[in-house]
């Protein structure tokens, strides 16, 4: 399976650097969620599944948060990322 990383890079004067590296391998991109607010860059993901076996339905619910502050001088407009 193909492996998702999710970057968050930034990019002050041309000079692109990395704040974070996420791991969210097991999540479609449409399931990830990011935010830019009060200084931080907030990251969800979340999946969910159903499936109907034997004894019924099963659901499998997955999900992760991860909270980043920005280093200082550095306006939220200039946050860019990918997946």
């Amino acid at each position: 399976s193909m492996q998702r990383r999710l970057n968050r890079m930034l990019n002050s004067s041309h000079d692109h650097k990395l704040l974070a590296l996420m791991d969210v391998e097991g999540f479609d991109p449409k399931e990830v969620t990011v935010t830019v607010k009060d200084g931080k860059v907030k990251v969800l993901a979340e999946h969910e599944e159903e499936r109907t076996t034997s004894r019924g339905k099963e659901y499998n619910y997955k999900t992760i948060t991860k909270e980043i502050s920005l280093p200082p001088g550095l306006r939220e407009d200039e946050v860019t990322y990918s997946l």
